[in-house]
């Protein structure tokens, strides 16, 4: 999948583009069949298909206080993008100036960009442009002025409920990583670059990878059976999201940190996938190291019979 700065950059200038247009935070089952719908659109009509997409959630630049912890890092959401599929993938800035343009403009410069359309593939309650000005209807007229069809999904339903960025979100906080995961089509993970800790996990025997998980949503904290994937490679895993209230002097932050099983090298600044398996227990207040030493003993003892 070729990734693009701006539309001018596509590799193919002989054929018309179909887009999918969305931030498609956690690529949930139903953004799959928006973007489905545009390699679908793209294979019949001799066409390449393009993700249109942004390098951070519009709410973060409209409503800071109420921009929502995401699902993926950006590079976890451009993979996912890219096993469907999806010839092409543009990241357009959104910042203030971006935030300022209304629907019908940022349409229009999108097509002048590319040159020639043939569709665009939205959610049917997809709503764009300042003050969210463009919805589906408006997008349809455009398209009638412009040359190109529009497409409208309507959502995909689980349990009589819309699926929605937010509805995971919601389940993941609540522990309810199986009803994520539903959602999801898929088993949910999170990615951070694993940074200096204090090292008191290799102290007591069980090294572990400190992980910057910064602006992502996470499941309650406790103990994870996992999978930990580091440059290629596949590794089993323990998770541990807390504050590791038994280790001393230890600060009070929340922490995301994993053990890899059977692993021991130095791995700073590595980037590392994590994919929740299941949840072992709560994290919990030891009477002393060696208790704490004891119990992570029998939590990878448990966990190697969920690998």
């Amino acid at each position: 999948m070729k990734q693009l700065s701006q539309p001018s950059d596509l590799y193919d200038k002989e054929r018309k583009v179909c887009l999918a247009i969305g931030m498609f935070d956690g690529v949930h089952l139903g953004h799959q069949q928006v973007l489905q719908q545009a390699v679908q659109a793209a294979s019949q009509n001799n066409s390449v298909s393009v993700a249109i997409t942004f390098d951070q959630h519009p709410s973060h630049i409209i409503s800071p206080e109420q921009a929502p912890a995401l699902i993926q890092t950006q590079a976890q959401r451009i993979r996912t993008i890219e096993l469907l599929g999806i010839d092409a993938i543009l990241i357009i800035k959104f910042d203030e100036a971006f935030s300022l343009k209304t629907g019908k403009s940022f349409i229009q410069e999108i097509a002048q960009g590319f040159g020639s359309i043939h569709s665009i593939c939205v959610g049917k309650d997809f709503m764009f442009g300042h003050n969210r000005d463009g919805n589906f209807q408006s997008l349809q007229k455009l398209g009638q002025k412009l040359g190109f069809i529009s497409y409208g999904l309507q959502p995909v339903i689980l349990d009589d409920q819309v699926i929605s960025s937010t509805r995971i979100r919601t389940a993941l906080s609540k522990g309810k990583i199986d009803d994520a995961n539903q959602m999801l089509g898929r088993k949910f993970s999170i990615e951070g670059q694993v940074v200096k800790g204090d090292g008191k996990g290799r102290e007591i025997g069980f090294a572990t990878a400190n992980l910057d998980t910064k602006g992502l949503i996470l499941p309650p904290n406790g103990v994870y059976a996992a999978y930990a994937q580091l440059n290629g490679h596949k590794f089993k895993a323990l998770l541990n999201i807390g504050v590791r209230p038994t280790i001393k002097q230890s600060p009070s932050s929340l922490q995301v940190e994993t053990h890899l099983l059977n692993f021991n090298d130095n791995i700073y600044d590595e980037v590392i996938e994590i994919e929740f398996i299941s949840r072992l227990r709560n994290e919990l207040m030891f009477n002393s190291t060696e208790a704490l030493k004891k119990q992570i003993s029998s939590d990878i003892e448990h966990a190697k019979t969920l690998f």
